[in-house]
């Protein structure tokens, strides 16, 4: 397997745009992204479960009920959430994919990411989809990146190509994601694409799967969004074997999506509003799969951790506390901390008590722009990572005023 250029566009037969059209206020920022796959694609999704939810998100399940999909479409600027005619606008910007493409309108993914509660007007999408679908192109995966972004600072892409059944496969995926980050499955969107030809129940098994490794222990500022989802569309073009069932070929197929979206994962804690730098738990030696990732998911999610990561303050006490708090099955007096960058390691915790150590040293590992915090927590098999930022005083700067 090998890292590879392209993004959604890396697997065959995808096209990708993306272009200004008038949601956002600032004319130098894209807001209207297409993706367009040349056949019907397997498709599935996963969805944020908290009970408010952006009317993109029901368009988009009743869309690909049967499975499949052609299309994705996706604005920035306006959630399309709490809006009386969300529904209907969800349901015209796909009947206007239809319009341009040709492609059924019910073979269309829909999505909006940016303010809730703000009407959003059809006018500016209906009059730039003819732009957009001329825009459309092998190489239009950063423009397609850009649209989607809100308060992102950077793109987010990655692609990787592998082999199955002596085939060249693809997959390639963007992402936006910087605020409102703590994924529930999963304001995050996620839009995979893949050119490998793979059963629809395999590959919803694929995504729930990975998601819940993934994106679920990933967290910038503890707010569920309401418009988070995971498209994967799988076009089938690399004329593999149908993977039907599991085996070598899908457990190359999960390796490959979990490279994408690891790395995404990554792209989007280091992304985090007003971060300075990217934050990776990794607990060992729990006695079961749910007590590593409750450890290592309270870890990245505490506030003052988050704070003392900002600062550089080798503060192991919050790591201890967030542990403790966190109701995992623990044995405290087993808990071991390490803080790790480029700059090497240092041990600040064993047996649940403190150790001597170099201020300094801790100083200038935590200094670095991607810190792990290492947690030991006992003699047990089982292991987790997840992802978040530091807390600077840059987001509540950017969420002070957000919508005005």
């Amino acid at each position: 397997m090998k890292i590879i250029s392209g993004g959604v566009c890396a697997a065959k037969g995808y096209k990708a745009s993306g272009i200004h059209c008038g949601i956002r206020k600032n004319q130098t920022k894209k807001d209207l992204a297409l993706i367009v796959s040349e056949k019907k694609a397997t498709t599935c999704a996963v969805y944020t479960r908290n009970l408010v939810k952006g009317a993109p998100l029901t368009v988009t399940k009743e869309n690909i009920a049967d499975g499949y999909a052609q299309a994705i479409i996706c604005n920035s600027g306006n959630a399309n959430t709490c809006n009386a005619d969300g529904i209907e606008i969800a349901t015209k910007m796909c009947k206007l994919v239809e319009n341009v493409t040709g492609i059924d309108n019910k073979d269309v993914v829909v999505a909006s990411t940016g303010v809730i509660g703000q009407p959003l007007s059809i006018t500016p999408i209906e009059n730039a989809l003819p732009a957009l679908y001329e825009a459309l192109s092998y190489e239009g995966s950063f423009d397609c990146a850009s649209a989607i972004m809100t308060t992102d600072t950077v793109q987010k892409e990655v692609a990787v190509e592998f082999e199955i059944d002596g085939k060249v496969c693809r997959i390639g995926g963007c992402a936006k994601g910087s605020g409102m980050i703590h994924p529930d499955m999963a304001t995050m969107l996620v839009f995979i694409t893949s050119d490998v030809c793979i059963s629809r129940e395999m590959l919803q098994k694929a995504l729930s799967t990975d998601v819940d490794s993934t994106f679920n222990m990933l967290s910038v500022d503890g707010d569920t969004s309401t418009n988070d989802m995971v498209t994967v569309m799988c076009n089938g073009l690399s004329e593999n074997a149908e993977i039907n069932a599991e085996g070598e070929a899908f457990d190359t197929f999960m390796k490959a999506l979990n490279s994408v979206t690891m790395t995404l994962c990554r792209m989007i804690a280091g992304d985090g509003e007003g971060a300075t730098k990217m934050l990776e738990c990794n607990c060992t030696g729990a006695n079961s799969l749910d007590t590593a990732k409750t450890v290592a998911k309270s870890v990245v999610c505490s506030s003052l951790l988050k704070a003392a990561m900002f600062g550089a303050d080798a503060n192991w006490g919050r790591v201890l506390c967030a542990i403790g708090y966190s109701k995992a099955d623990v044995d405290v007096t087993k808990v071991r901390v390490t803080f790790s960058s480029d700059k090497g390691e240092i041990l600040v915790c064993e047996n649940g008590a403190g150790v001597p150590f170099s201020e300094e040293k801790a100083k200038e590992i935590l200094l670095e722009k991607e810190i792990n915090i290492n947690v030991s927590v006992g003699d047990g098999k089982y292991s987790s990572k997840a992802w978040g930022c530091d807390l600077t005083y840059d987001y509540v700067k950017i969420n002070g005023d957000y919508r005005t």
